[in-house]
């Protein structure tokens, strides 16, 4: 059985709504996760982040202001405890990010996502 695509997806971010379109045009219908409002378990941002191939900050939005206020940056700090500050604070996670075929793509550009379908 193969899985089902998914994309985590911010509808106010335009390079969200791009891979969306993308997934469109090829007559995929992921399922959408408005992760913002049901962010990932950590379980599932550590899949994520296998997936990819990334440490947790290579995901991270390191320009938003809840980064720099939670001290987000201080080295010293665990891939789970980053994991964790992005599940509590979902708008720390960049989007969109797409998964297919046993494998995830971040859709900056949204072309990327193209590559695991």
């Amino acid at each position: 059985m193969t899985e089902a695509t998914r994309i985590f997806h911010n509808p106010r971010c335009s390079k969200s709504r791009q891979a969306l379109e993308l997934l469109h045009e090829r007559g995929i219908e992921p399922e959408i996760i408005r992760y913002l409002e049901t962010p990932p378990t950590a379980q599932e941002l550590t899949d994520i982040l296998d997936r990819l191939e990334l440490a947790p900050r290579q995901l991270m939005r390191t320009k938003e202001k809840e980064y720099g206020e939670l001290g987000l940056d201080n080295p010293e700090l665990t891939r789970e405890q980053l994991i964790a500050a992005m599940v509590e604070t979902p708008r720390l996670i960049e989007r969109p990010i797409v998964l297919a075929n046993g494998k995830a793509a971040v859709g900056r550009p949204p072309e990327n996502v193209l590559d695991i379908l």
